[in-house]
């Protein structure tokens, strides 16, 4: 089998962490673990841009009060589409902090307002508790509460890995129950899908590339192993018509995953934008001091959400 392509970034990256001599994620302890995933996105993300706008925010949720944080590159706005991004990390690391610097990007760049949420974490809240975040967030958000200052008429759901299992999520629940104001858009960076890792992305990258086998089944573990849920695996469930834009990493375990979804999404009726990164791996949103290469994949995929929400505000 020919060697994939990597970018001389990312194998200096690799390198890099595998000299390190760091143990694996999955052999921490989970507070450990979580100390590291902060230390390296201290390290390798963006420098976050300013914005006249940076509010946090909660919502009521079902285990209680949602942190919130609202984004916007204008003070005021009149009545338009808003962002609702959820944060990668397995359902285990992350919060509003650790993608504060991605969510700034996007609403600078896309000149939207962007509502980043902060759902529960396993162990501590295994499934479903992320996902019933998740959710009660979408619907707040779509009713236009007054903490947000503007009036929201429509949602496109973000975000990235486990955050991009959750856009996902969102947009099929309120497709079948539906919201005060629909999902215009869903918008996911390598999604995890909740498919398993019976997969050939897994087989060829599931070693040395970031995201390992192993990590992935003890994600899976911590969140209680939901198997074949379909709030879970979502790839059990029929896509809705709602807008899919994806973007994969073609050094991703979780490749794949991606693929199939936008290939199934497309099947049912959907408009599917689907962008690899070539020669890069897993987690590149939160890497571009580190892998500088990994802005310009960041500005095709800004670059096509603008085009895919331009078409919804367009058709008649």
């Amino acid at each position: 089998m020919t060697p994939p392509f990597v970018r001389p970034d990312v194998r200096a990256f690799l390198d890099a962490g595998q000299a390190s001599g760091a143990p694996p994620l999955n052999e921490l302890p989970v507070e450990l673990a979580r100390a590291g995933i902060r230390q390296l996105g201290t390290a390798a993300d963006a420098d976050p841009r300013p914005l006249p706008l940076v509010r946090d925010l909660a919502c009521p949720g079902p285990g209680g009060a949602i942190a919130l944080r609202l984004y916007d590159s204008r003070l005021e706005r009149d009545e338009g589409p808003a962002i609702l991004y959820f944060h990668g990390g397995g359902f285990v690391f992350g919060d509003l902090d650790s993608h504060d610097s991605f969510c700034r990007h996007l609403a600078a760049e896309l000149d939207l307002p962007v509502l980043a949420v902060d759902y529960r974490l396993a162990p501590e809240h295994p499934f479903p508790a992320f996902v019933d975040d998740a959710e009660a967030a979408a619907r707040w958000l779509a009713s236009s509460p007054p903490e947000i200052g503007r009036a929201v008429s429509g949602i496109a759901t973000c975000g990235d890995s486990a955050g991009g299992h959750l856009a996902i999520a969102v947009a099929q629940q309120l497709a079948e129950v539906p919201a005060a104001v629909p999902v215009i858009a869903q918008l996911v960076v390598y999604p995890y899908l909740g498919g398993g890792t019976d997969w050939e992305s897994v087989r060829r990258f599931g070693e040395g590339f970031m995201v390992t086998r192993a990590v992935m089944d003890w994600f899976d573990g911590l969140c209680g192993n939901p198997g074949d849920d379909p709030r879970y695996c979502l790839l059990r469930r029929t896509p809705p018509a709602t807008p899919l834009l994806v973007q994969t990493a073609s050094l991703d375990p979780l490749r794949d995953q991606g693929a199939a979804y936008a290939d199934a999404a497309r099947e049912a009726g959907a408009r599917v934008i689907h962008i690899e990164a070539e020669g890069m791996i897993h987690g590149f949103v939160n890497l571009r001091k580190a892998l500088p290469s990994a802005q310009a994949d960041v500005d095709a995929f800004i670059s096509a959400a603008r085009a895919m929400l331009k078409a919804d505000v367009d058709r008649p």
